[in-house]
């Protein structure tokens, strides 16, 4: 632990800027707290705290600016791959997609304060050709909030602070691997939450040749497209789908079976809306494998706005 103490003393900026890069690229590690633990041990030894919160914003800006390059020229393929590699397998739903498409740019203002948010809303800052001037202007914002509060709580409780690292001083050899241990917890925690999610998925999705198949024998079916408004005109939809908005406005009867899709590489918001449905009594709701990717990829039907 004084190992720990010593390196964040000596090198407490390029702790902040290494541990903040690192966790803005999109690896599980606990930055925030270190920033408040290095702000904390500045305040206390009388040292300016404002070298600290530099260091935290130019590493989150930094690493924001690598999302935003590339969802600029790689667009929609790395914001899939961002959702396929998430420990929060709620990152990528609807919601947190609603929410960017809502508010646009400015949300990057909080967007470091929601788990999985940060590095889905710069890609998609990217995606959408926000200008350089418009997203480095919301960003930096964002990174002085997200930031600011970090160092404000160290210079506030550098006290509470102190007493936490003697503490944790006081157990001498073992503080080190106490907090590993704690660290490793909580990874295989969000792990074991995605798996059981994905496990569940794939046990109650329904496949695209099933859903042609239905289409074909003209079966009754509801199909209802999950997805953005801009991103359904840009790519088309399956044959006989309506958009979620209208399912409100018209309900069909709950024996009716309900396919449901989006274009997250695990249907995680087709899943989450399919489950909304089964608590409103609909008995037979289930995602769309693969979702409208996987049904393009599949070579069925996509029907598109006539201009």
């Amino acid at each position: 632990m004084d190992f720990l103490i010593h390196l964040i003393t000596a090198y407490g900026i390029w702790v902040v800027f290494a541990s903040v890069l690192v966790d803005q690229i999109g690896i599980p590690l606990p930055a925030y707290p270190l920033v408040v633990v290095a702000a904390g041990l500045a305040t206390a030894r009388h040292e300016s705290v404002w070298p600290i919160l530099a260091a935290a914003i130019i590493a989150s800006m930094l690493a924001d600016c690598v999302w935003f390059v590339g969802g600029r020229f790689v667009g929609t393929r790395l914001v899939r791959g961002i959702c396929r590699l998430s420990l929060s397998p709620d990152s990528c739903v609807l919601s947190t997609r609603r929410s960017y498409a809502r508010f646009g740019p400015a949300s990057l203002l909080v967007a470091k304060f929601v788990p999985g948010f940060a590095a889905v809303a710069t890609a998609l800052a990217g995606e959408t050709r926000v200008p350089v001037r418009s997203f480095l202007l919301f960003d930096g914002l964002g990174a002085l909030l997200w930031a600011g509060i970090a160092v404000a709580l160290g210079v506030l409780f550098h006290d509470a602070v102190k007493d936490v690292l003697d503490t944790l001083d006081s157990l001498g050899r073992y503080a080190v691997p106490i907090l590993l241990g704690l660290l490793v917890a909580f990874v295989s925690w969000k792990w074991l939450r995605r798996w059981s999610l994905l496990r569940q998925l794939r046990m109650t999705r329904i496949t695209a040749p099933e859903v042609n198949r239905i289409l074909e024998e003209g079966m009754e079916l509801l199909i209802l497209d999950v997805r953005p408004e801009a991103l359904r005109a840009q790519t088309g939809w399956l044959p006989r789908a309506v958009f979620d908005d209208g399912v409100d406005r018209t309900p069909p009867p709950p024996h009716v079976p309900v396919v449901v899709y989006c274009d997250c590489p695990n249907e995680l918001s087709a899943a989450l809306i399919a489950r909304e449905l089964g608590k409103r009594g609909f008995h037979d709701v289930r995602p769309l494998a693969g979702g409208f990717h996987g049904w393009q990829a599949s070579g069925f039907p996509v029907e598109r706005a006539v201009l």
